[in-house]
């Protein structure tokens, strides 16, 4: 990714939605390319999105 800010050119395709995959679209589209985000759920976000019922009195050390 040493192409700079903007540079990209060409089309992506990143499998998982989870923080690290809905990061990873980001950076990407950031950087000029169009990215196709593939998650298998009904929703992104991965663990993340279940963590209120992980821990539903926000007890983490997140």
């Amino acid at each position: 990714m040493g192409q700079g800010k903007g540079k990209g050119s060409g089309a992506v395709m990143v499998v998982g939605g989870g923080i690290a995959g809905v990061q990873a679209a980001l950076d990407l589209t950031e950087l000029g390319y169009y990215v196709y985000l593939v998650e298998k759920g009904p929703a992104v976000g991965g663990a993340m999105a279940q963590l209120d019922k992980t821990f539903p009195t926000n007890d983490c050390s997140l």
